[in-house]
């Protein structure tokens, strides 16, 4: 099957899932948290090297409101840590979850799966850590889908273990993961992966 393939795929069955229909990705920020997101924003923004300032402004209002609303929603911005180090986070997160499903520990799996909802921010956004050809407005137009599939079940998850519903909790977190699958296809590709290597 073929990566874009896979990616909407992943994308619809998360959108399905969640019987979601239109932009309703993210709680509207409070206008402190709007002001605590331009501020990120600035800084992020001044922060960017030329060709990376240059691909972010050229994005679509929508698709900078959406970035901003990102800022606003989380409240934990690293000043060192990168994307992949964020990543890292998420995946010690991510198994903290998968282990308290299985072992019934339904307020482990809501702790963990509230820190993946609000994961910290590395240092400078978003933008600066991906491939330069996918920082434009149709490449980054699958982050709402993306976000309410990833942080929008980490917060069901966590409501339904918080009530004992482990079962409830596990179909979100197969709907978490199916999110992830999908924003690495996107984005990232297989880790590690070399050039210098024969095909």
């Amino acid at each position: 099957m073929m990566k874009k393939q896979w990616i909407v795929i992943c994308l619809a069955a998360a959108v399905v899932s969640l019987g979601v229909t239109g932009p309703a990705w993210s709680q509207a920020p409070s206008k402190e948290a709007m002001q605590r997101g331009m501020q990120a924003q600035q800084k992020n923004m001044s922060m960017m090297t030329p060709d990376v300032l240059e691909k972010a402004n050229a994005l679509s209002p929508e698709i900078k409101q959406f970035l901003l609303k990102v800022a606003a929603n989380h409240s934990r911005h690293s000043e060192t840590l990168t994307m992949v180090q964020v990543m890292q986070e998420m995946l010690a997160d991510y198994q903290a979850v998968g282990a308290a499903i299985a072992t019934d520990n339904g307020e482990q799996a809501a702790d963990a799966a509230r820190r993946i909802a609000d994961h910290r921010l590395p240092r400078g956004g978003m933008l600066p850590y991906l491939p330069l050809e996918k920082v434009n407005t149709k490449d980054l137009s699958v982050l709402p889908a993306m976000e309410m599939a990833v942080e929008g079940s980490a917060k069901r998850l966590a409501a339904a273990a918080e009530k004992g519903d482990m079962a409830g909790a596990a179909e979100q977190f197969g709907t978490m993961t199916s999110g992830c699958v999908a924003c690495h296809a996107h984005f990232r590709g297989q880790p590690g992966t070399t050039p210098r290597l024969k095909k």
